[in-house]
């Protein structure tokens, strides 16, 4: 019994935009959701560019505007650590 598909497979999101009067903090909840369970090395500006094609004309929808802030914050770059992060001893570039 498929719910969803391959962009959705638990169909989280299919149910996010049935359900009535869903509050922000909720559409936060079901899109980290939705975000833990995606496969691993999906390109999440391409799935979630999809569901705003999908769903966009539900511009009042909380989730439409969870998922533009979510495509926000997968296209801003961010240093996560490495060695230029970690401290060094002075005279060391």
């Amino acid at each position: 019994m498929s719910k969803g598909d391959a962009s959705d497979p638990k169909g989280l999101m299919v149910e996010a935009y049935a359900m009535e009067g869903l509050t922000a903090e909720e559409c936060r909840s079901i899109f980290l959701d939705w975000a833990l369970s995606a496969p691993d090395g999906a390109d999440m500006q391409v799935l979630i560019g999809g569901f705003l094609a999908r769903y966009g004309e539900h511009a009042d929808h909380p989730m439409t505007q969870v998922l533009r802030e979510g495509l926000e914050q997968a296209q801003k770059p961010r240093r996560r650590g490495g060695w230029k992060s970690r401290p060094r001893p002075s005279g060391e570039a």
